[in-house]
């Protein structure tokens, strides 16, 4: 008898988040699975705005056991959990995350090699860990205003002594990130570790390759001490800056109505903040047209409302949507996609919507376009409203449940056969048009009371050929009461109960929570995680049977 060379046989694939094997319980009663270390700690990264409550778990629960995750893998994997900071901070866009991360890697080392409790990993690190707790430390620093972030955490948790690795990983990303225009926008009096502190703090040499760094890393003290009297004359922008600071403050709307200042803004590296207190007063049209071509994607998102009551010219609002439409410029900003559904959402003119479906769809170019028929669930049940009940209000805040119906939504727009469902405790089914726009399907979308995705998988799973799951995972036991007559009563059904391993289940967990809703890792059974679009990559890699691993490691050629 043929038992294993049959046609239907899929060779076995794996994927990086992976069950133990050990059950615990879900948040809403049903059996849950615990992940390894690393699997869950990728699942809280990648969802973790540090110090915000989530619905089942306080903002401080959460970060307590994101540190404890952290320094357990430091000591026992350093260079996967380096990997996973450095990518945490750049393509998984999570800044707070990744730099609290850093913090606790390095100290979890330090203090693991002060007990005699660290084994040297040769060719990688000295016998104190300097080499990996540098790497971690430089790799999270992306931004201009992150060293003194970094400062500021490790001084209020561990004390003003700064051990050499800390010292040196901020020295790197202070080279590499100090410029004129970062110093207008970052080095202010608000800060508690000025541009000028953190010099003094890390002793960081000016790039060689950088001739005018020197020039500005003088010029950083200086003013941090108050006897910045001239500034050199290779920083250019911050020269132009203090001319312009320097008009009338009663001329300057004049001249603003009356020239072209946009080339001038920008050679002094005005920002719009920096614009609305150089004007003292309010940000009108002619401001908005100056300043624009010097924004940010995610300045010009945020600022969609202002434009349109400041009445901001048909003209540029077209120069704005060219750059929403610009698939480089959408990459480069790393906008999570609903950022741009927020804008949507809060735009009050129309003249945006074109642009911004363009943008979200170029914020989600890694979704696939399945081949076959996929189910597709999406949470709707109030733990994805954490906070506010059913209601979101009205704010730039965007819930849980509007986070998975973009993914939802551009998932079955893409998909060849897709059925969409929206699910809490009942489940309903919506409309997909064909070329249809994502940012209108959104609406679609109600609130559902309870969570149970085994019934809802029960009621609309007809032998697609995949089912995706966006959800926070914490379900109910799912019931079926045509079991309620064996049992006596209720009995608890699972996933894997109603659908057969040759069908692939993914899961895309939203909330970062400890327990899992099915197995995961392998026979069919996957978990994704994350705010961007980049984990669905894995989804057509697997179905071509081959593995996936983490996203920061290269698949094999």
């Amino acid at each position: 008898m043929t038992r294993f060379n049959q046609r239907s046989v899929r060779p076995a694939v794996h994927s990086p988040v992976t069950t133990t094997g050990e059950r615990t319980i879900t948040h809403e009663g049903a059996t849950g699975h615990l992940r390894d270390a690393r699997s869950e700690l990728f699942l809280l990264a990648v969802s973790n705005f540090v110090g915000q409550d989530a619905f089942y778990e306080k903002g401080g629960d959460r970060d307590d056991r994101y540190t404890r995750l952290v320094r357990k893998l430091a000591v026992e994997d350093p260079a996967w959990t380096v990997g996973l900071l450095g990518w945490l901070r750049g393509e998984g866009n999570m800044r707070t995350a990744a730099l609290v991360g850093a913090a606790e890697f390095v100290k979890a080392r330090l203090d693991a090699a002060a007990a005699g409790n660290l084994v040297p990993d040769v060719g990688a690190e000295n016998a104190n860990g300097g080499g990996w707790n540098r790497q971690a430390i430089a790799a999270v620093l992306q931004r201009a205003d992150e060293p003194g972030e970094m400062l500021g955490y490790w001084t209020s948790k561990y004390g003003r002594k700064l051990p050499k690795p800390v010292k040196r990983g901020i020295a790197d990303a202070v080279q590499r990130l100090y410029n004129e225009r970062a110093l207008l926008k970052y080095d202010t009096d608000s800060k508690g570790y000025r541009f000028g502190d953190v010099l003094n703090l890390v002793h960081a040499s000016p790039d060689p390759d950088k001739p005018w760094q020197g020039y500005l890393f003088q010029h950083a003290l200086d003013r941090r001490h108050g006897n910045a009297d001239e500034i050199p004359e290779p920083l250019k922008m911050l020269r132009r800056r203090a001319e312009v600071s320097a008009w009338p403050v009663e001329d300057r709307r004049k001249m603003l109505d009356s020239h072209d200042l946009a080339p001038t803004f920008e050679a002094a590296g005005m920002t719009w903040e920096a614009l609305a207190g150089w004007l003292q007063g309010p940000m009108d049209k002619a401001a908005w047209e100056a300043i624009i071509p010097a924004m940010g994607l995610m300045a010009l998102a945020r600022n969609l409302r202002n434009f349109d009551e400041a009445g901001v010219s048909d003209t540029v609002a077209a120069q704005i949507c060219a750059r929403f439409a610009d698939p480089e410029q959408v990459a480069k900003s790393r906008m999570f996609p609903f950022r741009w559904w927020a804008a949507y959402k809060h735009a009050p003119s129309l003249r945006w919507g074109h642009a911004l479906e363009q943008a979200l769809g170029h914020s989600l170019a890694n979704v696939p376009r399945l081949k076959g028929s996929t189910l597709i669930l999406v949470d709707r049940s109030p733990s994805m409203f954490p906070g506010y009940g059913f209601s979101t209000p009205n704010s730039s805040d965007i819930t849980l449940a509007e986070q998975a119906a973009v993914f939802g939504s551009a998932l079955a727009l893409r998909a060849e056969k897709p059925t969409l469902v929206e699910f809490g405790g009942e489940s309903k089914q919506l409309t997909v048009p064909r070329g249809g726009s994502v940012l209108k399907l959104i609406e679609q979308y109600g609130t559902i009371d309870g969570t149970d995705i085994p019934t809802a998988v029960k009621k609309h799973w007809f032998a697609h050929d995949r089912i995706v799951i966006v959800t926070d995972e914490q379900t109910r036991p799912g019931w079926l009461p045509s079991n309620m007559h064996r049992y006596g009563g209720m009995q608890e059904t699972a996933i894997n109960d109603l659908v057969p391993k040759a069908t692939s289940v993914y899961m895309w967990n939203m909330a970062g929570y400890k327990p899992g809703a099915m197995p995961s890792g392998t026979a069919g059974r996957h978990t994704f995680g994350g705010l961007t679009d980049h984990a669905f990559r894995l989804v057509p890699l697997l179905e071509a049977g081959r593995d996936a691993d983490w996203p920061w490691i290269q698949p094999a050629a």
